[in-house]
């Protein structure tokens, strides 16, 4: 698939990395591709360079959002003709405010994307390496059903990771609880960033 990422921090470009391994074009957005920092970054993506965000949407079937939460509202209104009839995942988080989802803004600007939640709740470090032990850590993600919900549950187990789906994307606020969780617990607690959730079912 024709992937655009949003963003070159460590999430999108650990996630980008997996993706691009697996097989999928992946191009990288960024505000300011010029930008000597965002290039060395994105050094560790075999054949990655920083583009202007509307070149890398122009093939774009799935976009990631790792974005600073509080930049993707000027991003989607700038290029809500790109992004619409997309797939989005909405990685970024607006920390410290009481809604740390886009979700609300996506369905209002996209009305034609079909708008997901997912990796926002864990570190980069567990999308490099979510293997603990024999067990995989689990990724819990929302949206809506049909395909797009099969093609982001495959991106997710792309990564490594397990996809638990917990609903429409009226469940982001459960996964901003997620989040919240395990910011508590790596830095508010005893445990180290490479920390993840299991669910366990009989």
């Amino acid at each position: 698939m024709n992937i655009a990422i949003l963003g070159a921090g460590r999430i999108g470009t650990t996630i980008g990395l997996k993706w691009s391994a697996a097989g999928h074009q992946v191009r990288f957005g960024v505000r300011d591709p010029g930008s000597t920092r965002a290039n060395e970054v994105l050094r560790s993506v075999p054949g990655a360079t920083a583009l202007s965000i509307t070149e890398s949407l122009q093939p774009a079937e799935v976009v990631l959002l790792a974005l600073p939460g509080t930049a993707v509202t000027e991003v989607v209104k700038q290029h809500k003709a790109a992004l619409n009839g997309t797939i989005i995942i909405d990685a970024s988080n607006q920390v410290g405010r009481p809604v740390m989802h886009n979700m609300t803004l996506l369905a209002a600007e996209l009305p034609k994307a079909l708008t997901f939640r997912a990796f926002n709740s864990l570190g980069y470090e567990v999308f490099a390496d979510p293997q603990f032990g024999s067990q995989v850590a689990d990724h819990f993600f929302c949206g809506p059903g049909g395909r797009g919900r099969d093609i982001v549950a495959a991106l997710i187990t792309e990564v490594g990771l397990r996809p638990i789906y917990v609903g429409g994307p009226e469940a982001a606020s459960l996964l901003d609880g997620l989040t919240r969780l395990w910011f508590a617990l790596v830095f508010d607690g005893a445990y180290s960033r490479h920390t993840a959730l299991k669910l366990l079912v009989d």
